[in-house]
């Protein structure tokens, strides 16, 4: 079938969520020692490679899990802070981090017919921030995690993706910084997949042929090549 429509993850391909991973790792960091257990860097390196290799839907959670020592009751009382915290690390760092060229790259492909969707784990306050860089306008369909509660790797996300997109799986491309939550979803689809290696999960790899990427990029002009590729345009 002809590629027509691509998602988006937004974490990764769009955000390069740099001073984004820092602050939560200083979040993490910091709540974990007010719940009394020791935070080094051989061990927050340990825990966070861990979560990485065992394709932990939530990373974040795997992290503070292995740091807390398997403690439910302070696992719990981590992740309530760190989401407590999450707007005001959202103001300290001024919005996303817009990758370098993603705006452009995204004008080009809806300017040659390309529907875009987002597939995306993110809270609804996105939406306002990709329209704030100018880019949310070239979405067709621009639901997250936040409006309807799916989460990736839960394939009714991108369903109702390509749903309101009107596409078929075979008929799109999902873009994804993540083995587990971007590509083995849209694989179990049929949908045709591009892996940009960056941020937290870059060297995360597949566990079986089933899970490895149509294409493997580091940058916007490799996201591009492969998306007009795939369209064959």
């Amino acid at each position: 079938m002809t590629v027509c429509a691509v998602l988006f993850d937004v974490g990764g391909p769009i955000d390069l969520e740099v001073e984004h991973e820092r602050l939560i790792d200083a979040a993490i960091r910091e709540a974990v020692a007010h719940e009394g257990f020791a935070v080094d860097d051989e061990r927050y390196a340990a825990a966070n490679v861990h979560a990485i290799e065992s394709f932990a839907p939530d990373a974040y959670a795997a992290i503070a899990w292995d740091l807390c020592e398997h403690n439910p009751a302070a696992t719990r009382r981590v992740l309530e802070q760190l989401r407590a915290g999450g707007d005001a690390r959202t103001a300290q760092r001024g919005g996303i981090e817009l990758r370098p060229g993603v705006a452009a790259m995204l004008q080009q492909l809806h300017g040659c017919g390309l529907r875009l969707g987002l597939a995306a784990n993110q809270p609804v306050r996105v939406i306002a921030e990709l329209d704030r860089q100018g880019i949310g306008g070239l979405f067709t369909h621009r639901e997250v995690a936040g409006h309807h509660g799916y989460r990736k790797p839960d394939v009714r996300l991108i369903l109702r993706a390509l749903e309101e997109l009107g596409v078929a799986p075979d008929e799109a491309v999902m873009v994804g910084d993540r083995i587990d939550n971007d590509i083995v979803p849209a694989r179990l689809l049929g949908m045709r997949t591009v892996l940009i290696r960056t941020g937290r999960h870059a060297a995360q790899q597949p566990r079986s042929p089933d899970e490895t990427p149509d294409a493997e990029v580091f940058d916007v002009a490799g996201m591009q090549a492969a998306i007009i590729e795939m369209a064959g345009m």
